[in-house]
């Protein structure tokens, strides 16, 4: 009887000890942290590395360009404000954390980098403009400056290589580089002057930096699915525009309107 009441003791002391603890927590959390508990698994996360190919293993190989369209419904996450995937490599290039490569051949094949200054003159805009003030009825010049907008990013490029590996039996796919192309907008009539490519990024060298930030979930908050997994698992909506071929050349320069999606799907 005397065991019971001494456990029945302890154990109050303690739930009123954790509880004192657990509500001195919440008050030194408040104000400083943005939500109910510290997210720490992305941050914790290590990048898993590839298996090791051998050369003589693979028996199929094939390299593939795909375009995933940010205006599709499944592929909205990529330019979300915050938590977009190419603001977060945008930022990350910027601050020089992150190597990009020139748009065109010298850029897709990672040869040719672009520095701090290049990267952050895309999108950006400083001039002056003449402004009439209704006061004075006199001319005042105004400056105006914009900064680069990752909603401008309409579509995302992919080159991969799919290939076959006869000692495991798998089909695998590797990621080489991604590609980010903006909507070209002018200034003085606002409509769009066609597409432009930003810059190439070594996908390899994207891995680390990606896998620590969460992609937005709409239904839960509490997702920890990172960019790197939304690659991995190929959790995206795409459509294939050029594989290797004798002649090098796109899909839309043999194929046009249905045939072109066809061909896009007899390739995928």
């Amino acid at each position: 009887m005397k065991k019971l009441i001494l456990f029945v003791a302890v154990f109050s002391l303690g739930t009123m000890f954790a509880q004192d603890n657990n509500e001195a927590g919440l008050d030194q959390l408040e104000g400083k942290l943005d939500g109910a508990y510290e997210k720490v698994t992305l941050k914790e996360r290590e990048t898993i590395a590839y298996d090791h190919l051998r050369e003589a293993d693979i028996v199929w190989e094939k390299r593939v360009w795909r375009v995933i369209d940010c205006k599709e419904k499944m592929n909205l996450p990529f330019i979300h404000p915050k938590m977009g995937f190419v603001k977060i490599v945008h930022d990350a290039a910027k601050n020089g954390e992150l190597a990009v490569y020139r748009p065109g051949e010298e850029g897709e094949t990672f040869k040719q980098t672009l520095n701090v200054n290049e990267v952050n003159s895309i999108g950006s805009i400083t001039d002056t403009i003449s402004s009439v003030s209704p006061f004075t009825g006199m001319d005042t010049m105004l400056v105006r400056s914009e900064t680069f907008d990752p909603a401008t990013v309409k579509k995302i490029k992919l080159k991969e290589v799919w290939l076959f590996d006869k000692e495991t039996s798998t089909m695998l796919v590797r990621i080489l580089g991604v590609g980010f192309v903006r909507d070209r907008i002018s200034r003085e009539s606002g409509e769009s002057l066609g597409d432009e490519t930003m810059y190439w990024v070594y996908y390899p060298d994207l891995r680390k930096l990606i896998s620590q930030y969460p992609v937005y979930n709409i239904k839960n908050d509490a997702s920890t699915l990172s960019w790197e997994d939304m690659f991995e698992i190929r959790y995206f909506s795409s459509y294939i525009i050029k594989e290797s071929n004798a002649y090098d050349r796109k899909i839309s320069e043999y194929a046009t309107g249905i045939d072109l999606l066809y061909e896009s799907d007899r390739v995928s």
